[in-house]
């Protein structure tokens, strides 16, 4: 495999100095409405089928306890990011930034938009003016994608959502053992195969990265939340589509040590944890759509692929 680089693919990091003091909103909505609660228990983490990359630090399989919470069944929409940002006037990293990174193939707009491309990655472009309300830079728009997870947000932003929610970021041993769905041990959420009788389970890069999708699963960038059957705990996606912020802090030394009881990652980091995988992840490239795959990004990066959803 190549491409194991945690920022390739999965999601490019923001420029170095462009970090702010994460916003805040005042007004709060609690609600556990859109959640499931997830019935607490023992469970095996990590790779148990030596698949991951060793800078990701995905072994070794360890046991974890944790008690009953609350996991939303989706990822933030763009409908529900929109009701947060009227009710608190919020203003994202990425708009406060300016830029934001763009999937090549996704990006039709004026060529002077484009502040360049990543380093290392080409197929990922800086685009003025690309927020979750433009994911493809100026002159695109989320009216139409209402029920698609809402991208380019930071981690510091999906904390100022839950703080508004009343809710708060999973953490990671929350949201692995969550997107198991009771299947302890599997490869994915819905077992050991990537397919099922032929039919595509999750939205990720079919065809040759990062020229050629085919589009099987019938998405190119983002499908809409409920694109694909629900594991066993009713959580739908918890593979492909967007990256999802955990809220511990990446370490690839983690598992060697964390405790079994209700583990919360490191202390201290310079990148939080991201998990699931996004729609450019590919076999050939970056197969982290594998249920114990794991990822990282700074607090304040955001891109195309990256969303989340809250826990309680």
């Amino acid at each position: 495999m190549k491409g194991n680089d945690a920022s390739s693919c999965c999601a490019p990091r923001a420029p170095v100095g462009s970090a702010r003091t994460p916003g805040s909103s005042e007004r709060s909505a609690t609600s556990t409405r859109g959640q499931v609660r997830i019935p607490g228990g023992s469970s095996r983490l990590g790779d148990a089928f030596g698949e991951g990359y060793p800078g990701d630090g995905e072994t070794p399989v360890h046991q974890v306890v944790l008690p009953d919470f609350f996991m939303d069944t989706t990822t933030v929409t763009n409908a529900g990011f929109s009701t947060f940002t009227k009710a608190t006037g919020y203003v994202t990293d990425a708009e406060d930034l300016g830029v934001s990174a763009v999937f090549h193939l996704a990006y039709s707009g004026d060529r002077r938009h484009v502040a360049g491309s990543v380093a290392g990655t080409p197929w990922w472009l800086i685009v003025e003016g690309a927020t979750w309300r433009t994911p493809e830079g100026p002159g695109s728009s989320v009216a139409r994608r209402a029920n698609h997870p809402v991208v380019h947000v930071s981690w510091n932003d999906a904390v100022a959502y839950c703080r508004w929610a009343g809710k708060r970021l999973p953490t990671e041993a929350e949201w692995e053992y969550a997107a198991r769905g009771g299947l302890t041990g599997a490869r994915f959420a819905w077992g050991d195969e990537l397919t099922s009788r032929g039919r595509w389970m999750c939205n990720i890069w079919q065809g040759t990265f990062p020229t050629v999708n085919t589009l099987e699963d019938g998405h190119l960038t983002t499908a809409p939340v409920k694109s694909f059957p629900p594991n066993g705990y009713g959580l739908w996606n918890t593979a492909g589509n967007v990256w999802e912020w955990c809220a511990d802090w990446f370490d690839p030394t983690y598992y060697t040590r964390s405790p079994v009881d209700s583990p919360t990652g490191p202390a201290l980091g310079e990148a939080r944890v991201m998990r699931g995988g996004s729609y450019l992840c590919h076999d050939s490239y970056c197969n982290r759509y594998r249920v114990a795959a794991r990822s990282s990004n700074t607090p304040d990066s955001a891109s195309a692929n990256i969303g989340f959803r809250c826990a309680n």
